[in-house]
């Protein structure tokens, strides 16, 4: 790993105290799942909030899975922090 991923994993540690084995665990997970299929999303986007031990309202979790669903999610680091915000 190189320091700019170790830095990203470190900062996701620290913001939502998941230890990157587990995300490499759930990447593994959904290597080759469909996120087209709103089912397969909305699995992933509520397990992945109970491992950062966040509420996820109803509301945020629609718009989360059907961001990914319809393949709108943004493209960049500082536009998908503020779509996770709002």
């Amino acid at each position: 790993m190189n320091n700019f991923q170790k830095g990203m994993f470190d900062k996701i540690q620290k913001n939502s105290n998941i230890n990157p084995d587990d995300i490499f665990k759930v990447a593994d997970s959904v290597k080759n799942a469909n996120f087209s299929d709103e089912k397969t999303v909305r699995n992933l986007v509520r397990h992945l909030a109970r491992m950062a031990d966040k509420p996820l309202s109803k509301e945020k979790e629609d718009k989360i899975v059907q961001s990914i669903v319809n393949n709108k999610m943004p493209g960049d680091i500082q536009s998908l922090n503020h779509f996770f915000k709002n």
